[in-house]
């Protein structure tokens, strides 16, 4: 009986196990404070929406396919716009040579860049082929990532959509609907590729000094492996289930007891030792 109240207190699911934004101590880390955003810069692979903008319905024709530049936009940054057919039609992918091949220009070597950049050396190329043809207008060009997502497994394992330029870790752990009573925040691993190299962070997502650390902001591709407390296949979420849980130990303990005492009772009556 003993074994067994210790096993269900040990199982206890505690709030110091699942709560957020706590004070770092001996058990719950401090960070540092390193907190630096940076653009993402691309990477072989990713697929960019380029949307140029002119006066000239021309010109607006020739690099836009026709196509709506707001809604085209809204698709493919949110995943949809069809299959990847039509996103051939509509996005521009990095090849192995860290380019992109553009109508008119030929290839643009866009690797490592941010999106900021991209654009401004679109409008700089574009800018010297226009300015040739009478009636010259200026051009503004749009450049966004297509599809930028990152990826969970372990517990909600499944890829989600990065809707906005800065996602936190909280607000991508809101999005696959938080990490439930037994998921480890703990020991949360982020598996991240850059420039062909891939690291592995660990850390406690309880901290409230994870907001001023690199931990903070999430990347496009970032997988985020969650893994479940060993020994929580069964657990206890309250004291109310605690002392449940003991009663009924108890309970049984003295239902098995009552069963075995009645029996060596019915021996000693009928088989009397000699």
């Amino acid at each position: 009986m003993l074994a067994l109240v210790c096993f269900a207190l040990s199982s206890c699911v505690t709030a110091r196990k699942v709560n957020y934004m706590q004070e770092p101590d001996k058990y719950i880390p401090h960070y540092a404070d390193t907190l630096s955003f940076e653009d993402y810069e691309l990477r072989i692979g990713d697929r960019l929406y380029v949307y140029v903008y002119s006066l000239d319905e021309n010109v607006t024709k020739m690099y836009n396919a026709g196509g709506n530049g707001s809604q085209m936009r809204q698709q493919m940054m949110m995943g949809g716009g069809g299959s990847m057919g039509s996103y051939d039609l509509y996005t521009y992918l990095i090849a192995e040579d860290g380019t992109i091949d553009f109508p008119t220009i030929g290839k643009v070597l866009v690797r490592g860049l941010t999106t900021r950049e991209v654009k401004r050396k679109l409008e700089d190329e574009l800018s010297k082929l226009l300015q040739e043809i009478p009636g010259y207008s200026t051009v503004s060009v749009e450049v966004n990532i297509v599809n930028r997502s990152f990826s969970v497994i372990g517990a909600q394992s499944g890829r989600y959509m990065i809707t906005k330029e800065k996602m936190t870790i909280f607000e991508a752990l809101a999005l696959v609907g938080d990490l439930g009573e037994f998921n480890s925040r703990k020991e949360i691993k982020l598996i991240r590729e850059k420039e062909g190299v891939t690291t592995v962070k660990t850390f406690d997502a309880r901290s409230k000094d994870i907001i001023n650390s690199e931990f903070y902001y999430i990347e496009p591709n970032d997988i985020i492996y969650i893994r479940q407390i060993p020994g929580y296949s069964f657990g206890i979420n309250s004291a109310a289930t605690v002392v449940g849980v003991t009663a009924a130990t108890i309970s049984f303990a003295v239902f098995v007891y009552s069963v075995v005492q009645t029996g060596i009772n019915h021996v000693n009556k009928h088989y009397p030792k000699q």
